[in-house]
């Protein structure tokens, strides 16, 4: 969820995220720095160093606030949320519903803190960032990185001692978080963005060959990987859960609803229903992110009333492992 871009330290207003083809194309994210347990690597894991700036509506910034939470990293890690409703100068600060004003750097657009960082920047303002006080730059912006060091370097530091990427699960959940990642995290995108029939066609039909396969995966156990709650099912949530509000309207990936889909359903209430990820989803703040900022698919940013959907309905999940 990216509206125009740096260059060269400057703001411009640039929509072109397609290829000639149609096809939606992603920009690769810059700051790739690492958190380390020991330090070794320039930025070392301690309480009260790092700042992350999100918004609630983009599923790649929730895998972090879900992480955070999950390892008890709140009062370690402090938070700033940006308004739900995407400017011309792209994401921004407010006192909105939902959003907390960046108290740390004080800005009013996340495009300052990129410039902050780097007043030659070059590329697109997104979310994640996670921001060190102490050296005062942005360490990271890639939200499957900033995910695994709150997971592994922050072990320490957390106040819960739940493991996320356990050894002997980890060649398992990165080719699950692979496999899932092109035909459904980046799929609704794909779909969503596309110019070209065929673009679309192409995204949708992987899309749910991919949603149709981890159906039957989830017919016969709890999570992604097994019987323990992963990494993989952070990803997994982030998007199911914007989909049937969001992805199946907005998107046009309308073949089927998640509710149609009796385990990815279960077990998307099951994820929901824990403490740690409902805490950190907020749905009127993510129907309005995407419906009122996205005018180039929906132009008269009309925010639909429905669908109801009861993500605390029971489920029926503890049929497998309660790990």
């Amino acid at each position: 969820m990216a509206s125009g871009m740096m260059v060269e330290g400057k703001w411009t207003t640039d929509a072109n995220k397609l290829d000639p083809s149609g096809n939606f194309k992603e920009i690769p994210t810059t700051f790739r720095d690492r958190i380390s347990a020991d330090g070794k690597s320039g930025f070392k894991a301690e309480s009260g160093r790092y700042h992350l700036y999100v918004s609630l509506a983009c599923p790649w910034a929730h895998r972090t606030l879900i992480m955070r939470e999950l390892k008890g990293l709140n009062d370690a890690i402090s938070v700033s949320i940006v308004d739900p409703i995407m400017s011309d100068k792209g994401w921004m600060f407010s006192k909105a519903p939902g959003a907390i004003p960046d108290w740390v750097n004080h800005a009013q657009y996340l495009q300052e803190i990129y410039v902050k960082a780097d007043p030659k920047y070059t590329g697109r303002v997104t979310v994640p960032v996670l921001w060190d006080k102490q050296t005062q730059t942005i360490v990271n912006n890639e939200s499957r990185e900033i995910m695994r060091m709150f997971d592994v370097e922050f072990a320490q530091v957390a106040t819960q001692k739940i493991d996320l990427y356990p050894h002997d699960l980890q060649q398992k959940i990165d080719e699950t978080i692979d496999a899932i990642y092109l035909p459904i995290n980046a799929g609704v995108y794909r779909a969503g963005f596309a110019t070209s029939q065929a673009a679309y066609e192409e995204a949708v039909t992987e899309l749910f060959e991919s949603l149709d396969q981890w159906e039957t995966v989830l017919s016969k156990q709890r999570y992604l990987c097994g019987d323990r709650l992963t990494e993989a099912d952070i990803c997994m949530f982030t998007t199911l859960y914007r989909f049937d509000s969001v992805y199946h309207g907005l998107f046009k990936c309308n073949l089927r609803r998640i509710l149609d889909y009796p385990n990815l359903w279960n077990y998307l209430k099951d994820l929901y229903q824990r403490p740690e990820f409902k805490s950190t989803c907020n749905l009127d703040y993510t129907k309005r992110a995407y419906y009122m900022s996205m005018t180039e698919i929906n132009p008269n940013r009309i925010v639909p009333k429905g669908p109801i959907i009861d993500f605390d309905e029971r489920h029926d999940r503890a049929r497998f492992s309660k790990i």
